[in-house]
């Protein structure tokens, strides 16, 4: 069982910047944000995987409505992923949950229970 705990949501204007965090309780092969806006599906946002138990290698993924704004990174002693926000828009208001794929497996095993992000104009 790993438990996902994030933290960092908040209300800000638009292009404000936020920083999100996702602290795991145990390992994990991948990890990523998704984001759910009021009255909408839940969409994926960015993901972060490495290939070693040391967390070296890897690779990044955005939605391309993030790009160029968003950067996921991660502290691999602290087992936390960071989602860096630059640049926020109102349409970026929404619910955003952390999640995370274990080794070996190839789906999201596990969900935080989410941060809300509210970006006002």
């Amino acid at each position: 069982q790993v438990q996902l705990v994030e933290s960092g949501g908040g209300l800000v204007q638009a292009g404000d910047s936020l920083r999100l965090s996702c602290a795991a309780s145990g390992r994990t092969f991948r990890m990523g944000w998704f984001r759910t806006a009021p009255g909408k599906e839940r969409e994926f946002v960015s993901s972060i995987a490495w290939t070693s138990i040391t967390g070296s290698g890897g690779w990044t993924r955005y939605a391309d409505f993030v790009k160029g704004r968003f950067t996921i990174s991660r502290d691999n002693a602290k087992n936390t992923v960071y989602l860096q926000m630059n640049g926020l828009k109102p349409e970026d208001t929404a619910v955003y949950s952390c999640a995370a794929v274990l080794p070996g497996s190839s789906t999201w095993d596990y969900w935080g229970q989410g941060t809300q992000v509210t970006v006002s104009s």
